[in-house]
């Protein structure tokens, strides 16, 4: 009987007569919601033309921005995590982000020069784990400023992280301290630290070295904060002022030194490397 017959179902597979758009070709801002080629946004160092708004820019492309160009060299790339708390299914995950990302984990650290001034540089790369801090990020960043201050050079860590990675609990909390002493011994021996916080720095990176820099900047807009503003608004029981936890709110409260715009950042930093190895002024705009 016709009333039981099920309706005929519309195939996903079938061709449509709008032709279909390349994936990742284009992006769209969040901001604004100006729709761009890929390829404009690459050369734009992914910032929105229309809006200024900066998107996540990766740990790879981050340093090829900022580092003369063929002057790289890597530390510690084959470091990987292990599941010391025995949590379920980390190794997976870890692979799938291994896989997802091209990464080892959520930091790339190495030597570099700016200008011809060289500086020992970490990159934190949200893409992996949400850039959240285990044993192995902790480690290398320890590492990195180490070295720094065998070499006598300034050290440059560019933060984007969600906090400590909670798959290794206190191990994880322990790279807190870990790094604070590093940079510690690196300020005692008369070196720079230069900070650059981006979108987002929160969590236990921000209780520790994210805000011990010598000189800390930040790119525009970027969320900047310990616990999320929801969280902090729950806990308080107060409303939060406008622009709470932005990198503005925190320049006009004094926790950063200066905003950098994106294109801004390898003359800023060429500028406080060449300052810090003695070399310049980095209120020049030539140095």
């Amino acid at each position: 009987m016709g009333i039981f017959k099920r309706p005929r179902l519309k195939s996903k597979n079938r061709k449509s007569s709008q032709p279909e758009m390349p994936e990742g070709l284009w992006q769209k801002c969040p901001a604004c919601n100006e729709v761009i080629h890929e390829m404009d946004l690459k050369q734009a160092l992914r910032v929105c033309p229309k809006c200024d708004h900066h998107f996540m820019l990766g740990s790879r492309e981050r340093i090829e921005s900022i580092a003369d160009e063929g002057s790289f060299e890597e530390f510690d790339a084959n470091l990987v995590s292990v599941n010391p708390l025995g949590f379920a299914n980390y190794e997976s995950k870890i692979e799938k982000q291994r896989e997802v990302s091209g990464l080892n984990d959520a930091v790339v650290t190495g030597r570099i020069k700016v200008r011809g001034n060289t500086a020992i540089i970490a990159v934190m790369d949200f893409k992996f784990f949400a850039g959240s801090m285990g044993s192995v990020v902790g480690e290398k960043i320890t590492r990195a400023v180490e070295a720094a201050t065998k070499e006598k050079v300034p050290v440059i860590v560019v933060c984007a992280s969600s906090g400590a990675r909670m798959q290794e609990g206190m191990l994880s909390l322990m790279q807190m301290a870990k790094t604070s002493g590093a940079l510690a011994r690196h300020h005692d021996a008369g070196q720079g630290y230069i900070a650059v916080l981006t979108h987002p720095t929160t969590g236990g990176v921000t209780a520790s070295f994210a805000t011990l820099g010598d000189v800390i900047l930040a790119e525009p807009k970027c969320m900047i904060g310990f616990a999320g503003p929801r969280v902090v608004k729950e806990t308080t029981h107060q409303n939060l002022p406008d622009g709470f936890q932005t990198a503005e709110f925190m320049l006009e409260h004094g926790l950063v030194d200066r905003i950098v715009e994106r294109s801004a950042m390898r003359p800023t930093l060429a500028r406080l490397i060449a300052f810090f190895s003695g070399k310049g002024n980095p209120l020049s705009a030539d140095a």
